[in-house]
């Protein structure tokens, strides 16, 4: 594989899925004018959503380990390390969205 093509990007996002929702994006129904698929906002705005999730049940296992509830270090830490690459994740996504909007800022008209 030389690079990430529209051909295999689905596959890409198929696996890149956090919460075993089906969140995949067909690319291949974006039209030109960009209108066919859901907005930037939305979809940022649900990726912002998934990782909060991925949090809040990380907090809730911990809690229910420290509290007794449950046994289960393995799955604690999975969750919580689960969270931890989410949250880097949505880190680097953010920094790119950042580099680029001052990318576009610098343009001169």
């Amino acid at each position: 594989m030389d690079g990430l093509t529209i051909s295999n990007a689905n596959r890409f996002l198929e696996t890149a899925n956090l919460e075993g929702k089906n969140s995949k994006v067909d690319l291949n129904s974006i039209s030109s004018s960009g209108t066919a698929g859901p907005s930037f906002a939305d979809t940022l705005k649900e990726a912002v959503n998934n990782v909060n999730q991925i949090h809040l049940d990380a907090d809730k296992k911990a809690q229910e380990l420290a509290t007794g509830k449950t046994d289960d270090i393995a799955g604690v830490m999975l969750a919580s390390e689960k969270a931890d690459i989410a949250l880097r994740t949505m880190v680097q996504v953010r920094n790119k969205i950042i580099d680029a909007y001052q990318e576009i800022m610098k343009m001169q008209v």
